[in-house]
């Protein structure tokens, strides 16, 4: 997976910058050690995904061309802040012929706030193949949104999210798999046109993976308040896709208990083929009194 350097697509000019670019843009300040700059944010708390992708974009720049990404795992272990810059520790693990493991460190003001290990495989190994399929679903186009029956402080992190087109299909729209005890189905995509750089997508969408897959849990749960937060992320990569063009996020929720709940990702694109899976646990816990579920500036 060839790194794309600091400033590579500055100057992408088709249509409006998306922040992702400045997002995925990580000065280096030594040979292992990079920075993320401060991105403008309604989120008190710097959002999960963003240091999930800076966090594997470090990683990417100290990994050769022959090797691609196929498998991250993180820990968030503290709340960053999203005005200030994070700087990312590179430990090189491993470097094989068929694999090559990184682990990053996350930092703010000398704490690790985030830990993720990753793995890199060649590109021309061979061996057996099959894959699930994608439940039906409408056609993205034809999936209305709806923000007005949505929480406050769900529809500010739409807002948050105001340059990916993220259209949760509404229950009784798809075909339900009766074993899950939880589930939701979203089509997301880049509003913009996005490098043509496979490295670029796959970590566009370490950012996008951490997009709605916590709330699919609580969807049985009605709109009472819930605490929420990402505890931990992994992501296995299957095929190349493009972050630019529809991809089908199908979320199942095993279990929640004990203010935790565990929830799992296949990611379609629109021709049915399986390019990614999620799994994350994230923070579920009854709000008690006044509070938001999600740090936002202003709620």
């Amino acid at each position: 997976m060839p790194p794309f350097s600091p400033g590579t697509f500055s100057a992408h000019t088709s249509g409006a910058h998306p922040r992702i670019l400045d997002v995925l843009d990580l000065e280096r300040i030594d040979r292992d050690i990079f920075r993320g700059q401060v991105i403008p944010s309604t989120l008190s708390r710097t959002f999960g995904g963003q240091v999930a992708a800076q966090a594997l974009v470090a990683a990417t720049h100290t990994v050769g061309e022959e090797h691609q990404v196929h498998s991250l795992h993180g820990y968030f272990v503290a709340a960053g802040k999203s005005d200030e810059p994070t700087v990312y520790l590179v430990d090189r693990v491993r470097d094989g012929r068929s694999f090559v493991a990184r682990s990053v460190k996350a930092m703010q003001n000398g704490k690790p706030i985030f830990i993720m290990q990753a793995s890199f495989h060649i590109r021309d190994d061979e061996g057996p193949e099959h894959s699930d399929t994608m439940r039906r679903v409408p056609d993205p186009e034809s999936v209305e949104v709806r923000t007005e029956d949505m929480p406050a402080v769900r529809r500010a992190l739409l807002e948050e999210w105001s340059e990916w087109d993220i259209r949760i299909v509404p229950q009784g729209q798809f075909e339900p798999n009766k074993h899950a005890a939880a589930q939701q189905v979203v089509w997301f995509k880049s509003k913009s046109r996005l490098p043509d750089d496979e490295t670029f997508h796959v970590c566009t969408l370490a950012y996008m993976s951490d997009m709605t897959l916590l709330s699919g849990a609580l969807v049985p749960h009605g709109n009472a308040g819930f605490q929420e937060a990402s505890l931990d992320h992994a992501l296995w990569f299957m095929r190349p896709f493009r972050a630019d063009e529809w991809l089908l996020y199908d979320q199942t929720s095993p279990n929640a208990h004990g203010g935790r709940a565990i929830t799992q990702g296949r990611i379609f694109n629109q021709a049915g083929e399986l390019v990614a899976v999620a799994t994350q646990e994230g923070l579920t816990r009854t709000l008690k009194g006044k509070g938001n579920g999600v740090p936002i500036k202003g709620f």
